[in-house]
């Protein structure tokens, strides 16, 4: 029983910033990268939030993507910054119902994800290195430190990612080839150029996060490499959640019509603030 997982011993990460001629620009980036996320989504959800304008089904549902992007980021990235700054890399062992479905069904499966998978992972014997060659615990990485047999728990996990990645990828691809037809009838070239780039933009992140995802969850073990499996953690973790509310509402009319009108009543204010005195 000498060297199982007890909870006083630490994981350490590898990191991503292992090149010291590079680190330096690497944290400025991924700093610049995780407060944009941060100001994007906050600003997207305030305005949503506010302006009742935007009070449609699209818009519900672009607000809990941009809180659970805030979320997702903020789980991963400022503890990877933060082990950079202090030079330490340990982490501890221990209609309005159907969009009100789909946001429960998101929440749920999510949640199942997280709640079951984080822990039966946790729950392995670990006796061999305990240094995760990651920036953070992502459980194929994890699993590969266990000293036990975790083919069963990999299928289950392979089935899971299956259903959670892949299927709606295909729903995804599926609703954009739809869309891509409707939009190849239009009469309007101005509309059509305009339709097939956000259109292409929108499939960029996409294909972006979803791609990453089932390379590092959906591709056997034969296939990864520590050092690619390191860049693609990065293409699904961290550009996703700024890019998301960049693409999918600050460039809509509706949303930046909604930001002018803020900044109106910002000023308005202001100004009969500053007349009061």
């Amino acid at each position: 029983m000498e060297g199982y997982n007890i909870s006083s011993v630490d994981f350490t990460f590898m990191g991503l910033f292992n090149r010291k001629d590079i680190s330096g620009l690497l944290f400025a980036i991924i700093s610049t990268i995780f407060f944009t996320a941060l100001i994007a989504n906050g600003v997207m959800i305030f305005l949503i939030c506010t302006d009742s304008r935007l009070h449609i089904p699209m818009y519900f549902l672009l607000s809990h993507l941009s809180f659970i992007d805030m979320m997702y980021i903020s789980t991963i990235v400022p503890k990877m910054l933060m082990d950079y700054l202090l030079d330490q890399r340990t982490i501890s062992f221990v209609g309005r119902r159907g969009c009100w479905m789909i946001i429960a069904g998101s929440w749920f499966g999510a949640s199942l994800d997280g709640f079951l998978l984080t822990p039966i992972t946790m729950s392995f014997p670990f006796c061999s290195s305990w240094e995760i060659n990651r920036f953070f615990c992502e459980a194929p990485a994890v699993l590969r430190l266990a000293c036990a047999d975790t083919g069963l728990y990999e299928t289950v996990m392979y089935v899971c990612c299956v259903l959670m990645l892949l299927i709606p990828f295909s729903v995804v691809i599926a609703s954009y080839a739809q869309i891509l037809t409707t939009v190849h009838r239009m009469s309007s070239v101005e509309g059509r150029k305009k339709a097939f780039a956000t259109c292409s933009s929108h499939m960029t992140v996409v294909t972006l996060f979803y791609g990453a995802a089932m390379y590092t969850y959906m591709l056997p073990h034969s296939y990864h490499r520590p050092e690619q499996d390191k860049v693609f953690s990065v293409f699904y973790t961290i550009p996703t959640p700024m890019l998301n509310p960049l693409i999918y509402s600050l460039r809509n009319k509706d949303v930046t019509g909604a930001m002018k009108r803020a900044l109106g009543r910002f000023k308005g204010k202001q100004r009969v603030s500053g007349d009061t005195f």
